[in-house]
């Protein structure tokens, strides 16, 4: 008996006598046999294998197709990516092409030319191969920024930039409305950069001005009243990781000199003390201000602005994110129905159309306080729109004519909105665009939409 580990093909056929000569045809492959549909489902549940060769004749109904079809929809709905090949007779085109549009990989008539079904095999394995490389490579790029939940071109684009800076020293500036998720990208930079040291971050609007600098910069013993021990500064604290300085456009000028003084020099002095510290630390600033505006008004310093902009990062608000609004509540949903132990609930297709048509002036943060009520309110197993309690909007209309760009746009958008409201089931979005698994891959890859 082949190892399972190795099995990379399934042979699904009734007549025993064309089953072991296919068997033998495909003699360099590992391979399981199964003579009907029920043989063929517990086969692949036990040993799941890459690629599947099947007739569609299969019993009860040998002279008709019904167990095929069947048999080749239960197969996609466990593996969307597994390649199955039809075997038709000489007159069944029409099912054949039928077949593919459920998302067959392809057919071939019978009687099956062996080196024709060895090589359609073998490219079927080599694409199975190359489609799973892409999603290894997929979950390495996401690995870093693993917390953001988004398939939005641009916060895609912002995703990539943040990997591609994390390895460097530079520091980098977060631009973006209150909500937007600056903190989850600042986290997951440094979990990109692979610092050894720890994720500090500091609000520099939450603090008085008066205690912002000891837990900045930390203070010697008796250095103020109260200061009855050493205590480190949140710089000091973020040696060898990355300190993020959320809300630095409230930075009080008489702190902005001593915070470039420390990015020139690296290293601090505590309050009250005499002794340079030296620390590396990644430095990355946030804000929802207008820096430049601010600058111009003199209530930042320009100079401390060029230390923390050596990459600016701008991030768009949730109204400007195609489907991301959706996709987030489907996820929120998830977790605060498991927080509650409520785990069958989910979003009605009122409540989709809803969040869909929100404008989300507090972006991320309004969205999951929206939810979390919502969860809790809700008396079924759906949450409702009007669990939700949002008023309805509607969407700005494209500002280009261009037709081409239009149609590219309405495309890109329909397919990501049909992804969000399915929360990412192949099956549902294809259904709900009226095509089939197949010209949707198609679609994710010429539109560059991670499945």
């Amino acid at each position: 008996m082949a190892d399972p580990r190795t099995l990379s093909l399934l042979i699904v056929e009734d007549d025993l006598a064309l089953q072991r000569q296919l068997k033998w045809s495909l003699d360099r492959f590992e391979s399981q046999t199964a003579a009907d549909a029920n043989a063929a489902l517990q086969a692949f549940r036990r040993h799941p294998t890459p690629v599947v060769t099947m007739d569609l004749g299969l019993p009860p109904d040998q002279d008709g197709t019904t167990e095929g079809f069947r048999l080749l929809e239960q197969l996609l709905e466990m593996d969307p990516y597994v390649k199955v090949i039809v075997l038709t007779g000489q007159n069944d085109q029409s099912n054949a092409l039928r077949a593919i549009r459920l998302g067959a990989y392809d057919f071939l008539a019978k009687p099956v030319d062996p080196d024709v079904l060895a090589l359609c095999v073998e490219r079927a394995l080599r694409l199975r191969e190359l489609q799973e490389e892409n999603r290894r490579l997929a979950m390495q790029g996401e690995g870093a920024l693993g917390q953001l939940i988004t398939r939005d071109p641009g916060m895609q684009r912002i995703c990539r930039t943040i990997e591609k800076v994390a390895r460097a020293d530079a520091t980098v500036l977060l631009l973006g409305e209150s909500g937007t998720g600056k903190e989850v990208l600042a986290q997951g930079l440094h979990e990109a950069a692979g610092r050894a040291g720890r994720f500090v971050a500091i609000n520099c609007a939450a603090i008085p001005e008066n205690l912002l600098e000891s837990e900045l910069f930390g203070h010697e013993k008796g250095a103020f009243t109260g200061a009855v021990k050493s205590t480190p500064g949140k710089i000091e604290v973020a040696n060898g990781g990355t300190l993020m300085l959320d809300e630095i456009g409230d930075l009080p000028m008489s702190l902005q000199a001593k915070l470039l003084r420390f990015l020139q020099e690296r290293s601090i002095e505590r309050l009250g003390g005499r002794q340079e510290i030296p620390v590396d630390v990644r430095v990355v600033g946030a804000t929802h201000q207008n820096i430049k505006q601010l600058i111009a008004e003199g209530r930042f310093r320009e100079d401390l602005y060029y230390r923390l902009a050596e990459i600016v990062v701008e991030i768009p608000p949730l109204r400007d994110r195609q489907g991301d609004a959706v996709l987030l509540g489907h996820a929120f949903v998830r977790r605060f129905a498991a927080d509650q132990r409520r785990k069958g609930l989910t979003l009605s297709e009122d409540a989709i159309r809803a969040l869909e048509r929100h404008r989300w002036p507090g972006n991320v943060r309004e969205l999951q306080n929206v939810l979390k009520r919502a969860t809790i309110m809700a008396d079924g197993d759906r949450i409702t729109a009007d669990d939700l309690g949002l008023p309805l909007e509607g969407p700005d209309e494209p500002a280009s004519l261009d037709l081409r760009e239009a149609r590219e746009r309405a495309e890109r958008s329909t397919v990501i909105t049909a992804m969000a409201r399915v929360d990412g089931n192949i099956v549902r979005a294809a259904e709900l665009l009226g095509v089939s698994r197949p010209t949707l891959y198609d679609l994710l890859s010429k539109l560059q939409i991670k499945p």
